[in-house]
C-alpha cells in the first residue's frame, strides 16, 4: 500500500485511545416554566407523539457523488484485505469502524443485518426440512408457514406432511368422491338402536309450516331442495385434511338444521337407520318413512297391521317386521312390498342382514329364522332360547343372539346350528355387541359381560352401571355403553377397565353412538349431547331440549335426531358438510398446482404469497 493512504491503518491496534462522550448532566430537580405560573388554570399540554416508523431502506451507496480518487484507493484495499487471515481482518474492520460516527455505524447495522439473516429451508437439505415440518401438529401454524414464500409453500404442499397431520387428528384416510352431506355407511351399523318407552309430551316450537303430500309438516332450508350437489374429488391429503378439520369445527361450534319434519300421526319411534341415499324410521303404529339423504319425505311403506319394530336397510332393499309377525321385504326406491315372509308365531324384535339375500329375524316366539329374501324362503329355524329373542347381530357366517332367557347363543348361518351358549348373566339380556373376536352383552342385571366367541368363555364382567344396559357399541379396543341410569361409560378392552364414566342424561340413554372422535348420546330427558371420546368432555348440546329424545344417528357429516314435542314426533336433519363453495376453489388450486410437474420448489419470486393457503388459513381461524 502506497504511503499517504488510510495512514491511520498502520497504526498498532495498542495504540489506539477510544474516545467517550461525557454524558449529559441529568436535572435533580423538575424545571418549572414561568408560563406555569403566569397561567396557573391553563392545562397541561400533552404529551407529544413518537413519530411514525419509517421504513428502512438497505441501498448500496450512491457513487453519482464521488471523486475520481476514490475507485483507486479501493483498487489498492481490495487485494490487501483479501490477503488477510481471519484474525488480521477483524482487526481491520474494528480500525475501520472505530472511525465512524454514529450516523455510519447506523448505516453499517441497517447494510450488514439483512445479510446475517438466512432461511434455514433454504439452507437444510428438503428432506431434513420435511422433517421438521413433520412435528408440527398445528394446522394453523402449517397455513400461515405456506405463506411465507413460494419455497416455503412449495415444502409444505408435499402430502406426506398433510398425511401425518391427517393420521395425528384420526381423520380418516383419504377416499375417493363422496356425495356431498352423507358418506358411505356399512350395512350393518355397529351402533343398536333399542326400543323406548312412550314419554308424556310438549311443545314443538317450529313456524312457518308447509304441508307436504304424504301428510308431513316440513321445514326445508331452500338451499337443499335442489338437487343434491356432488362435492368435488380431494385430490391431496391437504385438500382432504382441510375438509375434515372444517367438518369438526362444524360439530363443535356449528351445524345447519337442514330439513325438519312434524309427522301428522302420534307414534313412538322404534328404529332409525342412514344410508347413502335414505333416512328410514319405523314406528309402533305400523308406518315406515323413507326420506331422501337430505331429508326430504319421499313415500311411507304401508303394510304392517301393528307395530314395526325391527327394520334393516341393504341399498334400496328393506326388510321390516313387527307385532304382525311378518317380515316384510321392500324395494324403497319404488315404494312396494315385494315379499312377505310369514313363520313366526309372536312380536319380529330383531333384524339383521348378513348378505343382500340373507336375511336373520329374531322374535318373542323365542326362534329365530333365516330368510332367502330373494327367493322368499325360510331356510333355517334356530332353536334353544327359552324366552323372547331381543337383540342380534351378525359377523361372517357367526350370528349372536340375546335372550330374555338370561343366555346369548352363537350360531352358525351355513349350518344352522347353536355352536355355544353363554351363561353368567342374572337377568334378561336387552343388548349385544359382535365384531367376530368379543361379544359383548348388556343385562337387566346392570353388568356387561365380555365372552370369547371361540370358546364361550366369560373374559370380564363390566360393573359399574346402576340400572338396564341397554346400549351398547364396541370400536376396535373401546367399549361404549348406556343404561337406564342416565350414565354413558367408556371402557377399555384392553385392561377391561372404565375409562370414562359420563353423568350424561337425568334418565335412560335411548340412544348411542360413536366413532373415532366423538360420542353422541339422546337420552329420555329431551337432550342430545356430543362427547369428546378422547377426554370424556361435554363438546356441546345439539338440538334445543325436547320431551323425549326416541332415536339419534350421525354420520361424518351430518346428523339425525327422532324426538317428541308437543305430542308430536318430529324429525331434525343437521349438517355438517363445508359450504361447496369454501372447497371448490381450493381443490381446482390443488389440481393446478398438482399440473406443475417438477420445479416444485424452485421459483423466480420467493416473497409471493400463496393465496389458498391464505383462505386455507383464514377458514382455520373461523
Amino acid at each position: 500500500m502506497r504511503p499517504g493512504r488510510l495512514s491511520g491503518l498502520n497504526r498498532r491496534p495498542e495504540a489506539v485511545t477510544h474516545s467517550h462522550p461525557r454524558p449529559l448532566p441529568t436535572p435533580t430537580r423538575p424545571i418549572v416554566s414561568p408560563l406555569q405560573n403566569l397561567l396557573p388554570s391553563a392545562p397541561a399540554s400533552p404529551p407529544t407523539p413518537a413519530p411514525s416508523p419509517t421504513p428502512q431502506l438497505h441501498r448500496l451507496p450512491t457513487w453519482s457523488t464521488a471523486n475520481e480518487n476514490e475507485d483507486a484507493i479501493l483498487k489498492d484495499v481490495r487485494p490487501h484485505f483479501s490477503r488477510l487471515d481471519s484474525q488480521e481482518r477483524q482487526r481491520f474492520l474494528a480500525e475501520i469502524l472505530n472511525l465512524c460516527d454514529s450516523q455510519q455505524l447506523s448505516f453499517v447495522l441497517n447494510y450488514v443485518s439483512p445479510r446475517l439473516k438466512k432461511d434455514p429451508f433454504k439452507s437444510l437439505p428438503n428432506e431434513l426440512c420435511l422433517r421438521v415440518i413433520s412435528f408440527i401438529d398445528d394446522p394453523k401454524t402449517l397455513a400461515r408457514a405456506s405463506q411465507v414464500s413460494k419455497h416455503w409453500h412449495g415444502l409444505l404442499s408435499d402430502d406426506l406432511t398433510w398425511k401425518k397431520l391427517c393420521e395425528k387428528h384420526s381423520y380418516r384416510r383419504l377416499s375417493g368422491t363422496a356425495a356431498y352431506g352423507s358418506m358411505h355407511h356399512s350395512h350393518h351399523d355397529p351402533s343398536l338402536f333399542s326400543t323406548t318407552n312412550p314419554i308424556s309430551p310438549k311443545d314443538t316450537g317450529f313456524s312457518n309450516p308447509v304441508s307436504s303430500p304424504s301428510g308431513f309438516t316440513s321445514e326445508i332450508s331452500p338451499q337443499f331442495t335442489r338437487s343434491k350437489r356432488r362435492r368435488p374429488k380431494a385430490t391431496s391429503y391437504k385438500s382432504h385434511f382441510k375438509q375434515r378439520y372444517m367438518v369438526e369445527t362444524a360439530w363443535r361450534t356449528g351445524g345447519n338444521a337442514i330439513a325438519r319434519h312434524i309427522t301428522p300421526d302420534q307414534g313412538v319411534v322404534t328404529s332409525l337407520h342412514l344410508t347413502p341415499d335414505y333416512i328410514v324410521i319405523a314406528l309402533d303404529n305400523a308406518k315406515i318413512h323413507v326420506f331422501d339423504a337430505d331429508g326430504k319425505i319421499l313415500r311411507t311403506l304401508t303394510g304392517h297391521v301393528m307395530g314395526v319394530w325391527a327394520m334393516v336397510p341393504w341399498g334400496n332393499t328393506l326388510v321390516s317386521g313387527g307385532c304382525d309377525r311378518d317380515v316384510r321385504v321392500w324395494d324403497m326406491e319404488k315404494g312396494e312390498c315385494k315379499a312377505i315372509l310369514r313363520g313366526h308365531t309372536s312380536t319380529v324384535r330383531c333384524l339383521k342382514m348378513s348378505d343382500h339375500k340373507t336375511a336373520i329375524s329374531g322374535s318373542r316366539d323365542t326362534t329365530l329364522r333365516i330368510w332367502d329374501i330373494e327367493k322368499g324362503v325360510c331356510l333355517n329355524v334356530l332353536v334353544g332360547h327359552q324366552a323372547s329373542v331381543r337383540c342380534l347381530e351378525i359377523h361372517g357366517d357367526l350370528v349372536v343372539s340375546g335372550s330374555y332367557d338370561t343366555t346369548a347363543k352363537v350360531w352358525s348361518i351355513s349350518q344352522g346350528t347353536c355352536l355355544r351358549t353363554l351363561t353368567g348373566h342374572l337377568s334378561q339380556i336387552y343388548a349385544i355387541a359382535f365384531d367376530g373376536n368379543r361379544i359383548a352383552t348388556g343385562s337387566l342385571d346392570t353388568s356387561v359381560r365380555i365372552w370369547d366367541p371361540a370358546t364361550g368363555n366369560c373374559l370380564a364382567v363390566l360393573q359399574g352401571h346402576t340400572s338396564l344396559v341397554g346400549q351398547l357399541q364396541m370400536r376396535g379396543n373401546t367399549l361404549v355403553t348406556g343404561g337406564s341410569d342416565g350414565s354413558v361409560r367408556v371402557w377399555s378392552l384392553d385392561k377391561y377397565a372404565c375409562v370414562h364414566r359420563l353423568a350424561a342424561h337425568d334418565n335412560s340413554v335411548t340412544s348411542l353412538q360413536f366413532d373415532e372422535t366423538r360420542i353422541v348420546s339422546g337420552g329420555s330427558d329431551g337432550r342430545v349431547k356430543i362427547w369428546d371420546l378422547r377426554s370424556g368432555q361435554l363438546v356441546r348440546e345439539l338440538s334445543n331440549p325436547a320431551d323425549a329424545v326416541w332415536r339419534v344417528a350421525f354420520e361424518e357429516e351430518k346428523a339425525v335426531i327422532l324426538a317428541l314435542r308437543s305430542s308430536r314426533t318430529i324429525m331434525e336433519v343437521f349438517s355438517f358438510s363445508p359450504p361447496p363453495e369454501a372447497l371448490s376453489e381450493y381443490y381446482r388450486a390443488s389440481s393446478a398446482a398438482s399440473e406443475e410437474s417438477s420445479g416444485v420448489f424452485e421459483h423466480e419470486n420467493d416473497d409471493a404469497t400463496m393465496d389458498d393457503d391464505g383462505v386455507l388459513c383464514s377458514e382455520m381461524e373461523s
